[in-house]
């Protein structure tokens, strides 16, 4: 147990000296995420062998809220019906005004693609949409 509050207050003493800059992305956050659910599951076992009960479901509870955290994707907006989105969705979807330019167009793509790419944690289906957004906008 006292292994399991050291390596909590350094993961929170890490988080509060790098709070200014995103330190954890989303892939290294779900592998942190499922090994200190798994810590927690063994925890649990651990306390709950030793009759304290109450820790241990207290230690079930965080355990499963880090396993289910691992799973969540971002919520991706359905595709429109007809297959090819309209001009203010692919406006709405980049993030730009109706007087973007096709240079401004360009960047917030790449900006948005650095993110959302699969490669870096991004789901393919957002990806995807960023790329129809993108050939809508710049009349490909």
């Amino acid at each position: 147990m006292l292994y399991l509050a050291i390596g909590s207050a350094a993961l929170l003493l890490f988080i509060w000296a790098t709070r200014r800059k995103l330190a954890l992305k989303r892939r290294e956050w779900r592998f942190l995420a499922g090994a200190l659910a798994i810590a927690c599951f063994a925890a649990a076992a651990y306390v709950g062998m030793r009759g304290g009960w109450g820790k241990s479901i207290v230690l079930v509870v965080v355990g499963l809220w880090l396993a289910v955290s691992t799973r969540r994707t971002g919520a991706v907006p359905p595709p429109s019906p007809s297959g090819r989105i309209s001009e203010a969705e692919a406006r709405s979807i980049l993030g730009v005004g109706p007087e973007a330019g096709g240079a401004e167009i360009k960047e917030a793509y790449a900006r948005l693609m650095r993110m959302a790419h699969p490669d870096k944690g991004g789901t393919s289906g957002l990806a995807a949409q960023l790329n129809a957004a993108r050939d809508r906008l710049l009349g490909k």
